[in-house]
């Protein structure tokens, strides 16, 4: 089998295998597409052990870094501001998402970036997201979001090995 048909199928079968979990049993404990978004992070990143590695730490760092700007523009408004002030945090919060580059595990900084969008996206457009940022449970946005990125991480991870059986399992010659 041919690696793209492989990786297609791969995908495609723990694709549906994970929106059936992610839309079914477990839902409201893991969101199919941040799933997704740690998915195709793992094989932009390089599709191997390393890139799991920078796929989780980086979307993971992300959304703690996202989760702590929240916390701050809800907790420390400053009206006076008005909208400059949860800009001065998202420029101050996303500088810190790059600048540590240099550390080999977040150096992957869309990864970082992937992370940081996927938790403030979702606690904007969820109604009770913002109002969750310290609830020790699946309604903290934060909870949510890092689950769901490793998940996706590592169901990207299991796709490249299934990938890697498909295209180099021998079929038995004819006798």
């Amino acid at each position: 089998m041919s690696q793209l048909v492989a990786l297609s199928l791969s995908i495609a079968v723990l694709g549906a295998i994970w929106a059936f979990f992610a839309l079914g049993p477990l839902s409201g404990f893991v969101l199919v597409w941040a799933g997704f978004i740690a998915w195709g992070c793992f094989f932009h990143t390089g599709g191997d052990i390393k890139a799991l590695q920078k796929t989780i730490v980086g979307t993971v760092y992300g959304a703690v870094v996202a989760w702590i700007a929240l916390l701050i523009i809800v907790n420390v408004p400053i009206a006076a501001l008005g909208a400059i002030w949860p800009a001065i945090i998202v420029g101050v919060t996303v500088f810190c998402l790059v600048i540590v580059a240099s550390v080999d595990l977040l150096s992957a900084v869309p990864a970082n970036v992937y992370g940081y969008a996927a938790l403030v996206g979702y606690s904007l457009h969820q109604p009770s997201a913002l109002q969750n940022l310290g609830a020790p449970s699946f309604a903290n946005p934060l909870i949510l979001l890092v689950v769901s990125l490793v998940i996706g991480a590592l169901l990207g991870y299991l796709s490249g090995l299934l990938t890697k059986m498909l295209t180099t399992s021998k079929t038995p010659a004819a006798a």
